[in-house]
């Protein structure tokens, strides 16, 4: 799929789960509902840095060109090293490690390490990379071209100040769901794994497929491309994703929001 669904599409997941915590008595208090689903809405972007051509690519300017490429070549490596028999040859690493269940776990609990070990510092980093992932996602055409990158970035930092400035606050979620001393943002990790993996998910919608059980082999693959029945898929970027998915995320994402603060 492309930048505005994903982005859409984590958003909304993470407004689900706030639904979904509280009905299970463990609501989130609305920072963290706000800032999860900022994350998530970022962190569903995240996969797409083994391609060159995504939007995350041009977020960070050629920090992040340059970050595409060797994740590009890592994850070309690790297919040409761990393919089976029946998995194709292939020139590149698109939709290969970045787009596993393996690395959605292993970033997000990278990224709650991050949090409780690096202090205030590190959960401003987190918010500030995941802020300019939110705004070039969901506004993807306004954020467009290398004159609103600064724009975008002090949009992201300002923004990321204020709401580690919010959380911190007493009973505004800093140590939401984990309450033990030392243990306050170690919750950032979750909205990071579940934007990635609804990323594959929604990579899984398109005619490729993707290999989210890697490295689960399946059959004489390895790399298998899960996916839905093959009359079911859609090209990236088609109107079934403009006109069917998008105004379904954001259907889902206000019913969930809703929801997750009792509104209904």
């Amino acid at each position: 799929m492309m930048g505005p669904a994903h982005s859409l599409s984590g958003a909304a997941a993470w407004l689900g789960v706030g639904a979904a915590a509280a009905a299970a008595g463990q609501a989130m208090p609305w920072p963290v509902l706000l800032v999860g689903a900022l994350i998530c809405a970022g962190a569903a972007l995240a996969p797409d840095l083994d391609h060159k051509a995504a939007t995350i690519s041009r977020a960070f300017g050629p920090l992040s060109r340059w970050l595409c490429e060797i994740v590009d070549k890592l994850s070309y490596a690790v297919y040409k090293a761990t393919r089976m028999k029946g998995d194709p040859r292939r020139s590149g690493g698109h939709r290969t490690l970045t787009h596993t269940w393996l690395w959605a776990v292993l970033i997000g609990a990278g990224t709650s390490f991050l949090a409780i070990s690096g202090g205030r510092w590190a959960v401003l980093a987190i918010l500030f990379v995941h802020m300019v992932l939110a705004i070039e996602g969901l506004l993807w055409r306004a954020a467009r071209g290398s004159s609103s990158d600064v724009l975008v970035w002090l949009l992201a930092a300002t923004s990321a100040w204020i709401l580690a400035g919010v959380l911190d606050e007493p009973g505004n979620g800093a140590d939401w769901l984990f309450t033990e001393p030392g243990q306050e943002y170690l919750w950032l990790g979750l909205p990071i794994v579940l934007g990635a993996l609804v990323h594959d998910i929604g990579d899984a919608l398109t005619v490729s497929g993707c290999p989210i059980l890697w490295p689960i082999p399946v059959g004489r693959k390895r790399w298998y491309p899960l996916g839905t029945p093959k009359p079911l898929r859609f090209r990236a970027g088609s109107w079934v994703e403009l006109k069917v998915l998008m105004p379904v995320f954001m259907l889902l994402g206000g019913v969930g929001c809703a929801a997750a603060l009792n509104v209904i």
